[in-house]
């Protein structure tokens, strides 16, 4: 199933450091959200400077680009046209490096200035797994009726190493107004059991195949035990499946 061949992927992966500023919308609720750091008007500063250099170095880029194209059709290929499309390239190559080093500037100001919250929410993020969750919630709609909405968070590749979850709603069940409180609330309990059974499950599975992976893979990164370490963990997490199987699930 690609699920499971999914799961094994992000075995060694950790989660996104960008799941700390702007990423709870599609954090599951259970995970709590990280300690903020205390706004800096000097970050601010710094990512605003370091967007528009960016944008300047591109324009410039482009510029140098264009007047090389030109003095070359004008004059032939000559040194200053060979420098003006050089340049050019160079700047348009490199240009978004200044949000990299105005993001490393700001961090290295934060973690000097509020490093033990830093470290925190750094601790935080190694907390994460990236296994499935399922959650239900429920909200009002505009005509009075009460939805419960079932939704699932799926851990996926967002770099090399490393993962964030993408969030879906697997269902909306509309409940009239007029049906009663308690039905409704009987209903909601009984998919927040099952929520909670499914991402136990998929709990589960992740740390079979997680310890199957880390006892082959023995802190070696060679290729040959990469690949023995991954089938190792889908041999596990199929064992797991198997055995679930033999369980009979909640039903609704």
């Amino acid at each position: 199933m690609k699920q499971d061949t999914d799961l094994v992927e992000l075995l060694d992966t950790t989660a996104d450091e960008r799941l700390l500023d702007g990423g709870g919308a599609n954090l599951p609720k259970d995970l709590g959200r990280p300690e903020p750091v205390p706004p800096s008007r000097a970050k601010g500063t710094i990512v605003g400077a370091g967007a528009t250099m960016t944008g300047l170095t591109l324009v410039l880029g482009v510029g140098l680009l264009a007047a090389g194209a030109i003095a070359a059709l004008a004059s032939g290929i000559g040194g200053l046209a060979v420098v003006a499309f050089v340049l050019g390239l160079v700047l348009v190559s490199t240009h978004w490096g200044w949000v990299h080093v105005a993001e490393f500037t700001a961090t290295g100001m934060e973690r000097r200035r509020h490093g033990e919250i830093v470290d925190r929410r750094q601790q935080w993020l190694k907390t994460i797994k990236p296994y499935t969750r399922y959650e239900v919630s429920t909200h009002v709609a505009d005509d009075g009726s009460i939805c419960i909405a079932r939704t699932r968070y799926t851990p996926v590749r967002s770099r090399p190493g490393k993962f964030r979850f993408e969030r879906e709603t697997e269902s909306d069940e509309v409940h009239s107004g007029e049906e009663s409180a308690a039905k409704v609330t009987e209903r909601a309990e009984l998919l927040r059991r099952l929520a909670a059974a499914d991402t136990e499950r998929e709990r589960e599975r992740f740390e079979a195949a997680d310890e199957a992976y880390q006892t082959v893979l023995l802190g070696r990164d060679d290729e040959r035990q990469q690949l023995e370490a991954r089938r190792a963990a889908s041999a596990a997490l199929s064992e797991q499946i198997n055995a679930n199987l033999r369980d009979p699930p909640l039903t609704e």
